[in-house]
């Protein structure tokens, strides 16, 4: 299966994120666009990890968008970030956003949609817009931003700032492939 391929929004007008990167895990993944299946980033000749948290959220991507390198994007598909208990490596999962993480990476423009699980089931937190977000959890807000802007070393990552859900939706939008 590609998973590039698969439709931005889900049947239900939600949003499909692909998890290339479980919660509590330090091994940082990416799907191989050529093989079509998800490895370790490798770098320097080793597989890439993050030295001093696990990533406190899956971490992933909405298939059919691409961040165009000349719209100032980082030529990957727009990463999303799922509030929801370890999801492997592959799964699509139907998500609602609730924010937009506004992120300069060297420079480029990488920013997150903030999400939940459709389902409530599994979701971990009660907030479900960016308002009830900042209003009752600020403090995990800090934590996403702090996570990002020192897990490739500091300065590699700049914080420009958060958007709401609408904005999440617009750059989905933005950046999707038609």
């Amino acid at each position: 299966m590609n998973h590039l391929a698969l439709p931005a929004f889900s049947q239900n007008g939600l949003l499909n994120a692909v998890i290339e990167i479980p919660a509590g895990t330090n091994t940082k993944y990416e799907y191989d666009k050529q093989k079509l299946e998800f490895r370790p980033d490798i770098r320097d000749g080793k597989p890439r990890r993050v030295n001093f948290l696990s990533y406190p959220l899956n971490y992933g991507f909405i298939p059919s968008t691409r961040m165009d390198k000349v719209r100032g994007g980082d030529g990957d598909p727009l990463d999303v970030l799922v509030l929801a208990e370890h999801v492997a490596v592959g799964t699509v999962i139907e998500v609602q956003a609730i924010g937009l993480l506004l992120l300069k990476d060297l420079g480029e423009w990488d920013n997150k949609v903030l999400a939940i699980p459709a389902d409530p089931g599994k979701r971990i937190i009660g907030a479900t817009n960016w308002r009830e977000f900042q209003q009752d959890y600020s403090a995990a807000r800090h934590m996403i931003e702090l996570f990002f802007m020192y897990y490739d070393g500091l300065g590699t990552m700049t914080v420009m700032g958060w958007s709401d859900e609408k904005a999440a939706l617009e750059e989905v939008k933005k950046w999707q492939l038609v």
